[in-house]
């Protein structure tokens, strides 16, 4: 049913909670996940802007990638333990432009993604990339909650 599922993941608690669901849904037939991780270009744009001399942005951003790497490299062996084929991305850019380009560039059935990222802004109900998946993309979104 759910053959290629795109898991976005800003790597917070509550996006790594969706493994627990990956697994039932391999359980259930999919076969693949892609794996999409932004590093959020306006952080990277505001400290260009106002953290320069106090902070090497190149150092901080390489700092960012490296990190991101080592993470998602746990996440897919992981998701390879539960028997999935997996594909990973990590791209600068703005999360929901991320998600919505890479859904449409690839054959996605389902995508999985956490209520609430690391943002410190608590949103009432949803965090805002989640709530504008919902609503902009046309694959169906399971929406994993705290």
């Amino acid at each position: 049913m759910f053959k290629k599922i795109l898991y976005p993941t800003d790597l917070s608690d509550v996006s790594l909670k969706a493994l627990d669901f990956l697994k039932q849904l391999r359980e259930c037939g999919s076969e693949e996940v892609l794996v999409l991780h932004v590093i959020p270009e306006q952080t990277i744009l505001t400290l260009r802007a106002y953290g320069e001399g106090t902070v090497n942005v190149d150092e901080f951003e390489t700092g960012l990638m490296e990190k991101a790497t080592k993470s998602v490299a746990e996440v897919e062996a992981e998701l390879k333990k539960f028997g999935y084929k997996v594909k990973k991305m990590i791209n600068t850019g703005f999360p929901l432009r991320e998600i919505l380009t890479t859904e449409q560039e690839e054959d996605i059935s389902l995508i999985v993604i956490g209520s609430h990222g690391k943002s410190n802004l608590e949103e009432m109900f949803l965090g805002s990339v989640s709530e504008k998946v919902i609503r902009k993309c046309k694959s169906p979104v399971l929406v994993i909650k705290r």
